[in-house]
């Protein structure tokens, strides 16, 4: 099949690349925060994560809230601090079946390039 002719037809990998999910894991403060985030395995106020990063408190809180609206994090208030916690089954479900679907797409053994 042909580029164009692929870009016609409907898969199930159309529906899981989530753009808004990816623009927020490819920028590496917040996947450097993502990660303390995950490894600290609770939730955590941004006064807590910013200790993670050498920028500004008011810029970790923009990161934190850009996870928060593609899916990556869940947040919760207490009083006036917001904690955010890792959306661990979100992603993992996510990402599991992304790679499913690019598996569908995978050519089969013994394909042969046009």
């Amino acid at each position: 099949m042909k580029p164009h002719e692929a870009s016609q037809c409907c898969g199930p990998i159309d529906d899981l690349l989530d753009a808004e999910l990816f623009k927020a894991l490819g920028e590496p403060t917040r996947l450097k925060l993502l990660s303390c985030l995950a490894k600290c395995g609770r939730p955590c106020s941004v006064t807590e994560l910013a200790e993670c990063c050498d920028v500004d408190y008011s810029v970790v809180s923009r990161h934190l809230g850009m996870l928060e609206r593609s899916g990556v994090l869940s947040a919760s208030k207490e009083g006036r601090t917001v904690f955010y916690n890792v959306r661990y089954q979100h992603l993992t479900d996510a990402f599991r079946s992304l790679a499913k679907a690019i598996e569908t797409c995978r050519p089969k053994c013994g394909t042969k390039k046009p």
